[in-house]
């Protein structure tokens, strides 16, 4: 066993779990290869041999979370400069479809190409069906406030209500409008937003959560038909994806 053993092995504990962490190594200056493993909460494993390295590493993989990159980084410590490498390992993006409708389906497609882990949650057993979603990660067929309710609504999370039922999105954006989720769409006019919004201000979401909510769902391009709708959601969600 190596001085990193436990270091490499709560890494890798940790992708299994598809849990956000870096790992920084210095790769030139004083204790080179030293290492410190990082989590969002601010647990870190491993030791730098400096306390004041330390305490700068941790603060710029902070930042570096909320971006999701890596980066080498040069920090000046004790009169010496020490370069490190901050590989940050972002979870796999998840998007959260809720509603088994004919636009889920392709929106699942494109969702996997891009290398999203896709759930899909809707109780009406006669629409989820494996037959239907089989190249869904997870069909859960129970109703969104029970399916999601332990469900990590974090900030590689995308969430997308495509039910066109209350009973069934309003739970949902509730659960993505109190988190950090990266995205949040739900389908329907702007009539039926109108309600929606009204319905949510009545559970207690404000005006600031409802700001969140990207309705009509989609960009603009025109579609009509359940995969043209699907197109038009997957670009938004690259969009805010590349751009926040």
């Amino acid at each position: 066993m190596t001085e990193n053993t436990p270091i490499y092995d709560k890494l890798e504990q940790s992708l299994k779990k598809e849990e956000l962490v870096g790992l920084c190594t210095i790769i030139a200056g004083q204790q080179l290869g030293s290492k410190l493993l990082i989590w969002p909460d601010g647990n870190t494993l491993g030791d730098l041999r400096s306390h004041s390295l330390h305490e700068k590493v941790l603060l710029q993989t902070l930042e570096l979370f909320k971006q999701q990159k890596s980066e080498r980084c040069l920090f000046e410590c004790n009169q010496s400069t020490s370069e490190v490498f901050i590989e940050v390992f972002p979870p796999p993006p998840k998007l959260i479809i809720v509603g088994a409708v004919h636009a889920a389906i392709s929106l699942i497609t494109f969702a996997k190409t891009l290398g999203f882990r896709t759930i899909v949650v809707d109780p009406r057993s006669a629409f989820a069906t494996h037959q239907r979603f089989s190249e869904a990660d997870e069909l859960i067929v129970e109703w969104p406030h029970e399916a999601l309710s332990a469900e990590d609504f974090n900030e590689a999370t995308y969430l997308v209500a495509l039910s066109h039922d209350e009973k069934l999105d309003n739970p949902a954006l509730k659960l993505g409008l109190e988190s950090p989720c990266r995205y949040i769409g739900a389908l329907g006019s702007k009539k039926t937003h109108k309600r929606r919004v009204k319905s949510l201000r009545e559970i207690g979401i404000t005006e600031k959560q409802l700001a969140r909510i990207h309705s009509p769902i989609g960009l603009d391009l025109g579609g009509r038909s359940p995969e043209e709708i699907a197109v038009s959601i997957i670009a938004q969600i690259v969009t805010v994806r590349n751009n926040s």
